[in-house]
This record gives structure tokens, sequence and C-alpha cells, in this order.
């Protein structure tokens, strides 16, 4: 038999998050109260065993026996969300039926029911974050973690959403950056990129040279200038040796029952800092598809919001 609850309606997550930036930092175990209490809202990635392979499938990486069994150690010195929340005056009243803060659980409800999923996987030298990014109407909530014991919970409006991108890729500051070989802009044939990358992360840094010989003309700096061999060498080595991170973003389309990918934005991170990876085709002079190409960019962490505007632009209404 059905429930009808006569009381007063609760709040929807828009109304909670409206105007309110706001960031709190989150261990597993509080996560997984705050959820419960948001009517068992799903998470962006599986909480019912994090001790599982599947929450490190979903955070980018595997972990060995050791690792693991460390983790789940650490899981377990983690205080009672219950006592911690209560002693931040994110829940008030008894643990077992106090209220938890509003805005946590506006922001928990968005991740559960948004329009738009933005996931973010970043790696810069040693660190790699995971960071989910969920929007409907004129409010965000971005869930993020680097260890899957600590997370950060943020709100906030649409229009403050590029500044919050920005935060996701900055570099380290333990992450020295000097200069690099690799142009602050590139084009070259996709597959001259991909066999020569991988000739030189393979210790084959004699093939280079032979693979650029095979397309005499073909790399140009972006604006029209055709970079020479050895020019071209340099460059293509040091994307592949130079390589010290990577940035994915993949925009998805989660308004209806089933869920559509939308677009992919890659960046890579060199010595001196991000470059954006982006795939075009040439056309014919007949209209037909011509070649693959890769361009490179020079970007900085500012740059990811406008990167990801025309992606999200084919799902935002």
């Amino acid at each position: 038999m059905g429930t009808i609850d006569l009381g007063p309606p609760q709040p929807s997550p828009h109304d909670l998050l409206d105007g309110l930036p706001r960031r709190v930092a989150l261990t597993l175990p509080e996560l997984r109260f705050v959820a419960a209490r948001a009517n068992d809202a799903p998470l962006p990635f599986d909480l019912h065993d994090p001790a599982e392979p599947g929450l490190d499938d979903r955070l980018g990486r595997s972990r060995g026996a050791a690792d693991r069994r460390a983790w789940s150690e650490a899981l377990e010195r983690l205080h009672d969300p219950a006592s911690s929340l209560s002693r931040r005056g994110l829940l008030v009243g008894d643990p077992e039926d106090g209220a938890v803060d509003l805005g946590l659980l506006g922001a928990v409800g968005l991740l559960a029911t948004p329009s738009v999923a933005l996931d973010l996987d970043v790696s810069a030298g040693g660190v790699q974050v995971r960071s989910w990014h969920r929007q409907s109407g004129g409010a965000v909530a971005a869930l993020s973690t680097h260890d899957a014991l600590v997370f950060e919970l943020a709100w906030f409006p649409t229009w403050a959403w590029a500044a919050e991108l920005a935060r996701v890729a900055v570099v380290p500051e333990d992450l020295p950056l000097h200069d690099s070989t690799v142009p602050s802009r590139l084009t070259l044939p996709h597959e001259l990129a991909d066999a020569a990358v991988e000739a030189a992360r393979t210790h084959r840094s004699d093939l280079v040279p032979v693979l650029v010989a095979q397309h005499p003309g073909a790399v140009t700096d972006g604006v029209g200038r055709v970079l020479g061999e050895a020019e071209t060498v340099r460059a293509l080595t040091g994307l592949a040796t130079e390589a010290r991170g990577r940035l994915r973003a993949l925009v998805a389309d989660v308004s209806g029952p089933e869920t559509t990918t939308v677009g992919v934005v890659s960046w890579t991170l060199v010595a001196d800092g991000w470059r954006a990876l982006r795939g075009q085709r040439d056309v014919a002079a007949d209209g037909t598809p011509g070649q693959l190409r890769l361009e490179l960019q020079r970007v900085i962490p500012e740059d990811l919001g406008a990167e990801l505007a025309p992606v999200l632009a084919e799902v935002s209404p």
C-alpha cells in the first residue's frame, strides 16, 4: 500500500542551492550518512562496499592487495559520522533522527537528480583527482576526491561554474614547470602523432624521424607555418617524454531514462603547462571528409570552462 505524506513539502535541491556557493569536506562515512538521510540518494560511484574494486575503477585506478588493505584500515579509523557531523554543526539533534544541514541534503539531492553530468579525471605528477559535477536548472553540485577517503562537496549557481572548473585544472604547487619543446600551437595528422608518441614512449625514438619523413609538410604551428623535420621531431619527442599528467572531461545528458554521452575534452600536461588536444577532420574541395588531424594549443586552468562551453551548450536548455 502506498504512503501519502501530508507533511509540509520538502524544498527542492534548486531552492536550497540558489545563490549559496559553499564547500564542505566530508569523510566517506559522513558522505554515506548524508546520502542515507537524503532519502538514500545515489552517489556518482558505488559505495555499497568501498573495499571492492568497483570504487577503485570509478576513481580511475586499481589497487594492489596491500594498498587496498591499508585503505580499508584507514577507513575504519575514521570517526563515527553522526558524531563528527554533530561536532561540526552539520547535524542538529539526536544522531538517530537529527536534522542534517539542508545545504548538504540539497547538494546530495542534486548529485542524484541532475540534467547534465560532467565527470572529470585529472592527474598531475603523482596526484590524481576525480570530480563529478552535476547540473540542473540554475544550480551545480560537485563532488571531488583524490583518495576515496575524504571528499569535497561543493554547490554553487551555474554562473559560478567556470571558476569552479578552473580549480580542478590547477597544477600542484610542488610540481615544477620549465620550458617545453612542445610549441604553444601545433597541428599534425592524427596517425603521425599517435605513431610518433608511441615510438618515443617505447624507447624507439630512432623511429620518430622516419615517421616524420613520411609526412612532409603535414605539420604546422597552427597559424599556417610549416614546421621542418627537425623541429617536428623535437616537438613530438617532447610531447611523449615531457608528459606528466592529463585531464579528461566527459559530458553526458542524463535528463532522460537513458544516459547519452555528448562529448569529451582532453588536455595533456607537458613541461610548461597544459595543452588542449582537439581532433579535427580536413574537408576536401568536393566536401568529402579528409584526413583526421590533431590540434594542440596551450591553455591555462581558467580556459577549461570555455573549452567545455560548446559541449555543455548541446545539453543545456
